[in-house]
């Protein structure tokens, strides 16, 4: 088993062997014991959820193998972080595949919470989506729209020259194939423009 990321709510663990994933929810110090417990608890239920939901809806994501208390265990999938290998000869195929992903997810209510590059993992021809620590079930337009605006935001930072490409096309994807998608394009709009407000 090796440890292969040590995080603020987690760590996360690999077997190679058995071609799994051990997420761990680690205590909080500053929480009251049973607090802590009830918590890590109720997230790590609300994860393998999150999964099984997006599963069903046709979004690739590794598939859930146990949960219980503070650990999940996760199908392992080998493959390599969109934010490591993205460039203008791959660019159009997994940023449309991204926008189709998100689609889904929003069709379904799904909201993931932390669309970076560094969360969709390229494997065998496919793009997966990993990690819904800090996802939530809403219809929310709002938090769809916020959905969209980190991963835009994500791109600009770790692949500014693939930006406005990455983006059109993921976004066009989007358009595409969720129906709904107009109210959420319109919020985001309004996301950035608070954006360049608060900067300014």
């Amino acid at each position: 088993m090796e440890l292969i990321r040590k995080g603020a709510e987690a760590n996360i663990y690999l077997d190679k062997g058995k071609r799994i994933i051990i997420k761990d929810r680690v205590e909080k110090g500053y929480r009251p014991e049973e607090l802590d417990r009830k918590i890590r608890k109720m997230r790590t239920k609300s994860e393998a959820k999150l999964l099984d939901k997006a599963r069903m809806a046709g979004v690739p994501v590794p598939k859930v193998i146990s949960s219980e208390e503070n650990k999940i265990v996760i199908e392992y999938i080998p493959g390599e972080r969109v934010k490591d290998i993205l460039d203008k000869d791959n660019v159009k195929e997994i940023a449309s595949e991204i926008g189709k992903i998100v689609s889904r997810l929003h069709s379904n209510n799904i909201i993931h919470g932390d669309l970076t590059t560094s969360n969709f993992i390229s494997a065998g021809g496919r793009v997966y989506l990993i990690d819904f620590g800090l996802g939530c079930i809403s219809t929310s337009v709002e938090k769809k729209a916020v959905d969209i605006h980190l991963f835009e935001e994500a791109l600009e930072s770790t692949h500014p020259e693939l930006y406005e490409t990455g983006l059109d096309l993921m976004m066009s994807a989007y358009r595409k194939n969720y129906c709904d998608s107009d109210p959420v394009l319109k919020r985001l709009e309004d996301i950035r423009k608070r954006g360049r407000y608060i900067t300014r």
